[in-house]
């Protein structure tokens, strides 16, 4: 590199003596990824944790959350600089005791706009300097189309242009079966058309929970996610998870990386997310099928985004973030040098958003 502003992030290591840095690497800034040849990325000396988190819940399913300010020092504190941050689509009934609707069977747990606009609410207020927050709606029923749009309409007048993504969306979560939620019928999604066209005129992506399916039938649900991928190929669709959940820990991956491979080849706009820690604990730690993971990652590390999954209730702090991130991302350090820039390093992200920032390149790298 011929700029004489160039430097190599080991290079800021030096640094590392001055105040503030407390004998730690330097973290990466927000000014580090706005211009390509301003630095590039020491994986041998850098963290290999993800300077992007495409999926964190702001607000949980009931009771307090954690602050804005608060969580907005935890991204910091962990050098996350981009975040897409979501309420929750379904809460508990307001005075329930529950803050996780697994410690309710039975209680219904419904999708709605309140956290959507206590959440823009926050941000209006107390937008941060040194991390871009993403705004996303998470209030819509899939089940129930026709609301959707006057629910994007009462957002946007609102809080006009805050709102650029959408998601996290239950096409079809077993987990909330005994909360009242059932898979979205084939029959409704046709009706979704009105709402789709607004995301893909307004280049928002959606993010869509879509189990795959269970340990008994692991692909009982395939079909409900690739009627979504026929009908709306144009719109820009996150598959959490990348379909895995608790109730699908043991599927073999080859079949599992087929099946991705295979949606991933035939709709350009689709991407995945490997965010949640029940995908790195029964699948990306396994020896066995590591391997066949990173090859996948690889292969396809234009089409795949990093999240936590975080739910920020107040009973946590940032000592379980810190972790999550940590666990989230140990994948990273497997990738070759242009996937972990795609993934971790955020360009992906980037792009998906058309934000005018990119990732650096990877210098003093070992890795394969």
């Amino acid at each position: 590199m011929n700029n004489p502003l160039s430097t190599t992030w080991l290079g800021l290591l030096l640094l590392s003596a001055a105040p503030g840095f407390a004998g730690e690497p330097p973290k990466p800034t927000l000014e580090m990824f706005q211009t390509e040849d301003a630095t590039c990325y020491d994986r041998s000396a850098q963290p290999q944790t993800s300077v992007v988190d495409t999926h964190v819940h702001l607000r949980p399913f009931g009771g307090p959350a954690i602050p804005f300010r608060e969580m907005v020092t935890y991204l910091e504190r962990t050098g996350v600089l981009f975040v897409n941050i979501a309420g929750i689509g379904q809460r508990v009934p307001v005075g329930s005791p529950c803050t996780y609707y697994l410690d309710c069977p039975g209680t219904p747990v419904r999708p709605g706009l309140t956290n959507d606009f206590d959440n823009a609410a926050d941000y209006v207020r107390e937008a941060p300097d040194g991390v871009h927050v993403t705004l996303s709606m998470a209030f819509p029923d899939l089940s129930r189309p026709e609301s959707i749009l006057p629910g994007m309409q009462l957002l946007e007048q609102e809080y006009p242009g805050v709102f650029n993504w959408m998601g996290e969306v239950n096409l079809v979560k077993q987990a909330l079966f005994n909360n009242g939620h059932q898979p979205v019928p084939p029959a409704r999604i046709p009706e979704w058309a009105d709402f789709m066209t607004v995301l893909r005129e307004r280049n928002i992506p959606l993010a869509i929970h879509a189990d795959l399916g269970n340990d008994q039938e692991p692909t009982r649900y395939l079909p409900l996610i690739q009627e979504v991928l026929r009908l709306y190929p144009g719109n820009k669709i996150v598959w959490v998870h990348m379909g895995l959940s608790k109730e699908l820990v043991n599927m073999e991956q080859g079949h599992h990386i087929q099946v991705m491979e295979t949606l991933l080849d035939r709709y350009p706009n689709l991407m995945v997310d490997l965010s949640w820690r029940v995908v790195d604990d029964h699948y990306f730690s396994k020896a066995e099928k590591r391997a066949a993971y990173v090859s996948f990652l690889n292969r396809n590390s234009e089409r795949v985004l990093p999240g936590t999954d975080f739910l920020a209730s107040a009973d946590k702090d940032f000592d379980v973030y810190r972790t999550e991130l940590q666990i989230t991302s140990r994948i990273f350090r497997y990738l070759n040098d242009e996937a972990f820039r795609n993934i971790a390093l955020g360009q992906n992200y980037f792009r998906l958003l058309g934000l005018e920032y990119v990732a650096p390149q990877i210098c003093g790298s070992q890795r394969p």
